[in-house]
């Protein structure tokens, strides 16, 4: 009976969670297709590996008895991977960005990385917001410069920055000529969203955690920063932004106001745990250093 890797991570992050939803959000799949790939591994292996309740889900005696070896066949994997990865290959450095990070963070520690370690090289790459680990999930990238909270287990993170949270508005909203805008004033206003998959910094854009239980109103999603603001520009919604990204998100039709009421953004490089390359450290080094 041959399984792949992802069936793997499948299982795992249900056994975990006990709830398919939360499980998907952290493989960055929809609820329906999770669901969808366990009952096919339950139909190939010949026995269910979930009961599955209007509470949750558990593990059945099977499904308890293939969850260690599971775990150990993965962690093994993704220790391995990388190391083998990087055999053979040019010294080069994948960092995953979700959008332009600006700040002077990049230039300067890409400045820094080579005169440090003039055999190696920097390649950039944008990941779209559907991953929000910027890469980093399924090692396409070796270091991550992502905003916070990041889905994902086996991750080192450090801050980077912290900023506020302003909102963008199309010029000619009713809110556009307020100084400052309350968070209260917008619980009502269709919002601009990234994809679930993105879970909980999907969540964090939102504002869920200042809302107090007041439902969201999903005007659009959009997978990346050009279809964000095309989206507020036509009156799809407004989106929550960092105050250092109002300058690089600055284009016509669009007003960037600061928000009272809202805890602050974090944005943070992220590498894996396992990631014991010493370039890896040193990237992380100069990102972080004075």
């Amino acid at each position: 009976m041959d399984v792949d890797l992802r069936d793997l991570r499948y299982l795992i992050a249900v056994a975990e969670e006990a709830n398919f939803t939360r499980a998907a959000a952290r493989v960055f799949v929809s609820q329906p297709a999770l669901s969808k790939q366990i009952r096919a591994l339950e139909r190939r292996l010949g026995f269910e590996l979930f009961e599955r309740t209007p509470r949750g889900v558990t593990l059945t005696p099977q499904g308890a008895e293939l969850l260690p070896t599971a775990r150990e066949m993965l962690e093994r994997w993704d220790r391995a991977y990388p190391r083998a990865q990087a055999i053979g290959r040019p010294r080069t450095l994948v960092v995953g960005m979700q959008t332009a990070v600006g700040r002077d963070l990049q230039r300067r520690a890409i400045s820094r990385f080579r005169a440090a370690a003039p055999d190696w090289t920097v390649s950039l790459r944008l990941v779209g917001w559907s991953d929000p680990t910027a890469g980093l999930a399924d090692a396409s990238s070796d270091v991550g410069i992502v905003w916070l909270p990041i889905p994902l287990d086996g991750l080192r993170t450090r801050v980077l920055r912290r900023e506020s949270r302003g909102v963008m508005l199309p010029e000619g909203h009713p809110l556009a000529d307020h100084a400052t805008v309350a968070f209260t004033d917008l619980l009502d206003e269709p919002f601009v969203a990234l994809p679930r998959a993105a879970g909980p910094l999907r969540d964090h854009w939102l504002a869920i955690d200042a809302r107090d239980g007041h439902p969201v109103r999903v005007g659009a999603e959009a997978s990346g920063a050009d279809e964000t603001f095309e989206a507020i520009v036509s009156g799809l919604g407004v989106a929550l932004v960092a105050a250092g990204n109002a300058d690089l998100y600055r284009r016509p039709g669009l007003v960037f106001r600061p928000v009272d009421g809202l805890e602050p953004a974090e944005l943070a490089v992220a590498w894996r745990g396992d990631d014991t390359r010493s370039a890896t450290a040193l990237f992380v080094d100069c990102l972080t250093g004075p």
